[in-house]
């Protein structure tokens, strides 16, 4: 017995009218995103480079719209069941050709269908342990990655903490060098007088002499 038409399959639709485009070339497009889920579905309009591409990641986001906010299921648990475009209103027009003749130009249009529907409890259970697999491996590169950091920041400061150690120590025993030099002469060194102060220790030594002379002959002269 053959299954349900492709118009008539359960889910949540969402559907786009007289969009100017050929069916076939939609069609393209949505022979990669069926039977899907989602956030894959989703994932592939995004990476595919072609018009429809756009157009029916907009109807799909439509249709998952209309299946949350509708039917109260969750986004993460739907699938795309269908996806279909059937042929639209053609326009015909006419290029003028040689000879008098005409050329025919057809303007074709689509109509685009998707219907979304919840996935089966299989389905569901691959999925969600793929996702915790994914988290656990994105949680445990995020806890590396952070140790890693800390290890590094570790390193950096332990050789900042040596160089300046290292810097101290050696103004410290630059300073000690600095103190013994000022305090200890150096053997064998003496100490050089300046002419100027040699001068004035010679006219200090005979001022005093002349000051007796001139004390001498004042008394001689009360004396006579």
């Amino acid at each position: 017995m053959p299954g349900p038409k492709t118009n008539e399959r359960p889910g949540t639709r969402a559907v786009l009218r007289g969009y100017h485009m050929s069916a076939s070339k939609a069609r393209v497009v949505l022979d990669l995103i069926r039977n899907q889920d989602v956030n894959l579905a989703r994932e592939i309009l995004a990476h595919t480079n072609r018009e429809a591409a756009d157009v029916i990641g907009k109807v799909l986001a439509s249709a998952v719209a209309n299946a949350v906010n509708n039917d109260g299921q969750s986004a993460d648990e739907l699938y795309v069941a269908a996806a279909y475009a059937d042929e639209g209103v053609t326009l015909k027009r006419f290029s003028p050709r040689a000879r008098g003749r005409a050329g025919k130009i057809r303007k074709r249009s689509c109509h685009i269908t998707i219907v979304v529907a919840r996935l089966d409890e299989d389905r569901l259970a691959v999925i969600r342990a793929a996702r915790s697999a994914q988290a656990a491996a994105s949680r445990g590169r995020r806890v590396a990655s952070s140790r890693r950091r800390a290890d590094q920041q570790a390193s950096v400061n332990r050789r900042e903490a040596a160089a300046e150690a290292a810097a101290q120590a050696a103004a410290e025993a630059q300073a000690a060098e600095d103190l013994e030099a000022t305090d200890v002469a150096p053997e064998g060194e003496t100490t050089e007088v300046a002419p100027t102060d040699v001068a004035t220790s010679e006219a200090e030594t005979v001022a005093p002499e002349s000051s007796d002379a001139s004390d001498e002959a004042t008394d001689t002269e009360e004396t006579k």
